[in-house]
């Protein structure tokens, strides 16, 4: 029995192993990473204020060390490294583990020093990019401005593109539309019913009429089917703070995008696909969307992280800008 239970206490130190010391390896590298991402999200947030400050714009950033501290339990880490590209806008912090009276980025293990490993190497890295966007897909062709968004989620709204009157004071003309000439429509892609948002391309605002845009008769009907079916239409709006020129020479001045959930629509004269929920009963009498009115209805959700498919450029004074963990380009 003896010699039984000395061959099975191996046996049984091993699995002691693989249960304790990877589970603890687990958790010292979920620490080290929040420590990473926190240090490297405070570092770009301080290079997109201005890329020129000498102290926390730098690879020996206070930052690093007391964040990944934070974020340790023991308050204990060790930064490895911070690479910082000012010219691609990109900081990579790697964070490692840092116990007393052992080598930096060592973990000393209980169990496995049964089999000779005393101790093994953690580290996280984490990269972050800043910039302002400038490349985005938009599903529907549209834009309007940051002070006819209200950013409270509980209440309905409704997003007027053109009407006499409307939005009177919010970078509206006295036509009531956003820019003389122009209804807040945006330049197309070929043959498609979206467009691909470029700040960097002076494009024009699309159609200056009151005409429903081509190519979205299917975009359309598939949010009609999906509300009647009771399911949630929430889209992507480009939201400008300026506007310059007129007509189809206009320029929106993108600041943010808003995640917004549709109730209804009017973007054309009658009928399906092109007015859609746009009176009472379907939304309340005080929104409804008559003639001359252009617009969507619908509820804010939240302002949207443009760090996630879209295009980040050179930082732009008067616009957005954008701090977070690198994304695929859109499709």
């Amino acid at each position: 029995m003896s010699v039984i239970v000395a061959l099975m206490l191996v046996a049984l130190l091993g699995f002691g192993a693989i249960a304790v010391d990877v589970g603890m390896l687990y958790a010292e590298r979920a620490q080290l990473r929040n420590g990473a991402d926190a240090a490297a999200l405070a570092i770009a947030q301080k290079c997109a204020k201005n890329a020129s400050d000498p102290d926390y714009c730098a690879t020996t950033s206070p930052l690093a060390s007391t964040l990944a501290n934070g974020n340790a339990n023991d308050g204990l880490s060790n930064i490895k490294s911070v690479a910082l590209d000012k010219t691609n806008r990109t900081v990579a912090v790697t964070v490692g583990s840092q116990e007393a009276g052992h080598t930096p980025n060592q973990v000393s293990l209980f169990f496995a020093r049964v089999m000779g490993l005393n101790t093994t190497e953690v580290n996280a890295p984490s990269t972050v990019v800043w910039g302002s966007p400038e490349k985005g897909p938009t599903v529907f062709p549209i834009t309007v401005s940051i002070c006819q968004v209200r950013g409270q989620t509980d209440i309905m709204q409704l997003l007027r593109l053109h009407g006499t009157g409307a939005n009177p004071g919010c970078f509206y003309g006295p036509s009531g539309a956003a820019v003389e000439g122009g209804f807040g429509g945006l330049q197309q892609d070929p043959n498609s019913c979206g467009a691909l948002v470029d700040i960097a391309t002076a494009e024009g605002n699309g159609d200056t009429g009151n005409n429903a845009p081509p190519h979205c008769e299917d975009t359309l009907n598939s949010w009609a089917a999906d509300m009647n079916a009771g399911k949630d239409v929430i889209i992507l709006l480009p939201i400008f703070n300026k506007v310059t020129g007129t007509g189809t020479n206009a320029v929106f001045g993108l600041t943010t995008f808003a995640a917004f959930k549709v109730a209804g629509w009017k973007v054309g004269s009658t009928g399906l696909p092109y007015t859609f929920h746009n009176r009472f009963p379907e939304v309340p009498a005080a929104l409804e969307c008559r003639e001359p009115c252009r617009g969507i209805i619908g509820t804010f959700v939240k302002y949207v992280s443009l760090a996630k498919g879209y295009t980040l450029g050179e930082v732009k004074p008067d616009g957005a800008t954008v701090v977070g963990f690198p994304a695929s380009p859109p499709p």
